[in-house]
């Protein structure tokens, strides 16, 4: 909730001005703002064109993908919907819409957890892991493509140090087997 100033004669509290952008912060939002709508349209246009995907459909494979190697559970390629909901930075009940559309085409099932009857589990299944492996490499060149191809390495560096400014660490830190598990899940 936002602080309020108190009148001089502590009578009824005023709103604080806020504290606008100057001209250069706010050119700085502008882009900011620009990339996530422009880049987003233009990743989810290519995977629906090349892969009958949506973006949130091909960030919910690759984290149940990647899920393994980060150790995120016990068992082979799944998450827990909250863990994957983390992941993928979606909002539950849409999540639950994507699981649900990649459930019907064979992607993914879900479980209910044996030690907790309330956790849903999503599992990736061979189908799915196959469909990200066959989206992948067009997915990559239309990330290169849209960014890196812009930028040199300085500027990837540059990039990759904001990044981790905003956000208080690398997003694969943020989103670790250890952060999911202890419940410090990024803000």
């Amino acid at each position: 909730m936002p602080k309020q100033a108190t009148t001089v004669s502590g009578d009824l509290p005023e709103k604080a001005e806020p504290k606008w952008l100057n001209e250069e912060e706010r050119e700085g939002w502008l882009f900011i703002s620009s990339i996530i709508f422009n880049l987003t349209r233009q990743l989810d246009n290519q995977l629906q064109q090349d892969a009958d995907l949506s973006y949130v459909e091909y960030m919910v494979l690759v984290g149940l993908s990647e899920s393994e190697d980060h150790e995120l559970t016990m068992t082979d390629h799944e998450l827990t919907m909250t863990q994957l909901a983390l992941a993928t930075n979606t909002l539950p009940a849409r999540l639950s819409r994507v699981v649900a559309r990649l459930e019907k085409d064979g992607y993914v099932s879900r479980s209910l957890s044996a030690e907790d009857r309330r956790v849903s589990i999503c599992h990736l299944l061979p189908q799915g892991l196959q469909k990200l492996q066959d989206a992948a490499p067009g997915h990559v060149a239309q990330v290169r493509h849209e960014i890196f191809d812009h930028l040199t390495e300085d500027q990837v560096h540059a990039l990759a140090n904001i990044g981790e400014s905003i956000l208080g660490d690398t997003p694969s830190k943020l989103i670790s087997s250890s952060s999911l598990r202890r419940g410090s899940y990024p803000a």
